[in-house]
Order: structure tokens, then sequence, then C-alpha cells
């Protein structure tokens, strides 16, 4: 079938985006789904920072590809052997499937599913092969979804069933920024009542781990950021404080619980410097894989920290997407804070360099 989709067409160049244009929107075309996979119309795909990264080369990838990984919609058809899934349920999708087959999904603990790592860093389908093309050209997918489209088709385990009454734009977040941030506060943390919350960087997933700890009932949560108008955005959500991280570290201040969603040198190391006695830092951004930071190790021993990286929450979607819809539903998780305003897909480059330059949260993608 014929699709519109925003296909990324070169790597790196100079922004703005707005004027480079390195996503194009084009008609391309969509195969039917094969064994396994489901053809969903989508309603609503969010615009992270890992759609970003793409773009300006911190994270490398082949082009051409179909960006979008956070999204939500409603299926249209079932493949061979879809069984838990129906025609006219609302899913959101998440840009990690977990294939339950192979070691790292059958063994204690958490890991990343090794087929789907593979299949992901090939831009190909978990089942294998790519089902987008353009002109007889093979287009790779985005984290298995590729939900900067009108349809996607997407493999069953990427999918998770959303109450249809959910509104789009919000099941769209729970596949990305609030696994991501949600999950580092209750699966990498296992934040305990009474301890103390401090998350650096107030971009979407760290407003969602903002708005998960206040859901479960932290003792305390501050926004830590270098921007204004997200310390601001913070206070909104409701933190007990909001400040800039070099008034955090004069502070004096420690926290049981402190979480990095920046993904840079200086946020894990502040973030490191914030952490109490028998507390966790937790780190969830995507820094250049060159980065390296410093750290004194003596410091985790004799004070008994730990350090702990959360790769999109270190979470089972199924179980985890669960939990914060039934959140949302009790009015103790307001992820349509997190948006801050819909646009077109003909809008994409635009909505790149808003969030290159930190003035939005979460743009979301709207489909008619």
């Amino acid at each position: 079938m014929q699709i519109e989709a925003a296909v990324l067409e070169a790597v790196g160049l100079d922004a703005p985006w707005r004027k480079s244009k390195p996503i194009e929107v084009a008609e391309i075309e969509l195969d039917a789904p094969g064994p396994g996979e489901v053809l969903v119309r989508m309603e609503a795909a969010g615009v992270c920072h890992s759609d970003l990264s793409r773009v300006n080369g911190v994270r490398e990838c082949k082009v051409p590809m179909v960006l979008g990984h956070e999204a939500c919609g409603v299926i249209e058809a079932l493949g061979e052997g879809v069984a838990d899934l129906a025609i006219g349920q609302k899913v959101a999708m998440t840009f990690m499937p977990r294939c339950g087959e192979c070691k790292s999904c059958t063994s204690p603990g958490w890991s990343l599913c090794e087929r789907g790592t593979k299949a992901n860093a090939e831009g190909v389908m978990l089942g294998g092969g790519r089902r987008l093309h353009r002109d007889g050209q093979k287009l790779d997918h985005h984290g298995g979804v590729s939900g900067f489209a009108t349809h996607a088709v997407v493999d069953q385990h990427s999918l998770v069933a959303i109450p249809n009454e959910i509104p789009s734009d919000v099941g769209a977040l729970l596949g990305c920024a609030v696994l991501t941030g949600g999950g580092a506060v209750l699966n990498a943390a296992k934040l305990q009542p009474g301890e103390t919350v401090a998350v650096i960087g107030l971009g979407g997933v760290g407003l969602a781990a903002v708005l998960v700890a206040l859901g479960v009932g932290a003792a305390e949560v501050v926004g830590i950021d270098m921007l204004d108008s997200k310390l601001e955005s913070a206070r909104e959500f409701g933190v007990s404080a909001a400040m800039t991280p070099t008034v955090a570290q004069s502070s004096g201040r420690k926290f049981s619980v402190v979480i990095d969603c920046v993904g840079n040198v200086p946020a894990l190391e502040t973030a490191i410097a914030l952490t109490a006695p028998g507390g966790r830092t937790v780190t969830v951004g995507l820094p250049n894989p060159a980065a390296r930071i410093s750290i004194a190790p003596l410091s985790l021993v004799i004070e008994a920290r730990s350090l702990i990286g959360s790769y999109m929450g270190s979470n089972i979607p199924r179980v985890d997407i669960a939990q914060y819809v039934r959140m949302y539903q009790d009015g103790r998780l307001p992820i349509e804070k997190l948006i801050s305003g819909h646009i077109a897909l003909s809008d994409i480059n635009q909505a790149m360099d808003d969030l290159h330059e930190g003035r939005v949260l979460r743009q979301v993608i709207t489909f008619e």
C-alpha cells in the first residue's frame, strides 16, 4: 500500500534543519504484514531525542530510514499467527521488542533482547527483512516501528494493547518517554517510600521520571536543568524545588536516587556527586559512544553507592505499560502535561530544531 512517511535522507547536516531539510516527507510503499506482524494505522507519534540523535549524527544509522519510534495507533490487519491482538484495538509501540525466546529474555534480571537489538542495529524487522520501499529501494526501519508515517507494519512483540479510551497522544508517550523515565524510577532505582529523588535533565524523559516519582509517593522530588524554561516546567509539574546544576552542587544536598536523563559527561558526573551514601545513581541518557567519565571508585565502596544503567526503563513493556495506564486512569500520572503541542508530519524538520534548542518537551505528530 502507499503511505506518507518522514524519511531521513542525510545525517549530520547543519542546523537549522528547517533549512537544510535532512528529512523528506514522501510517498513510499509499505508491504502487507508478514507472520507475527501487524498493520497499524497511526494516530499519534512523539518526537524524541532518540530521533534527534539520528538526525544530528550522535547515534549512527544508515539512510534512508523512516524515523519515529514512540507511537500509538489502531490495528487494521493481522499477519499469520498473531493471536492476542485484534483488528480495531488501540496499541502503544515500543522500540525494543522482546522476543521472549532468547537468553536475555528468558534469564532472570533485565538485559536487552538479543534478537531485538540485532534487528534494530540492522534497521530490519524482528522477523528479518524490510517492509518499506521507495522506487524499488528498501528503506530502513527505526527501532522496528518507523512511526513517523500514516501506517506501519510492526512486529507483535513491539506492540502493547491499551484501552481504546486512552487518548492516542498519551498512548504514544507510554511507549518511550514514560517507559524510560518511569522505569528508571521504579525498575532501576527501585524507589522506596520516604526516599528523595533528583532528576537531572528536564526534557520529556526527565519530566516523565518526575511524574512517576511523584505518583508513587516519593518524599521529595527535585528537578535540575540549565534552562529556566525547563525549571519552570518542573515547578508546574509539582517538584519540591527546581535549580541549576551549579546551585544543586553548591547546596550540599544529597539524594537517595539521582536520575541522569541528559546523556553527557558533566550531567552524569553531577548526578554521581549528588547521590547520598547508600543511594543509587541511574543514567538513562544516550551519550556519544566515545564519551568517558571520571569517578573515584573508592567513593562507591565506602559509601555503598550504586551506579546503574537503565535502557528504556529496564522494562517489560506489557507489564510496565499496563501499570502506567492504571496510574493514568487513577489520576496519579498526568501524562498529558508532557505534551508541548501537536504538529503535522510536514513540520518534522522544524520539530527537530525546536527539540534541539530546548524549546519543547514532547511534540506529538497527529494523523487525521
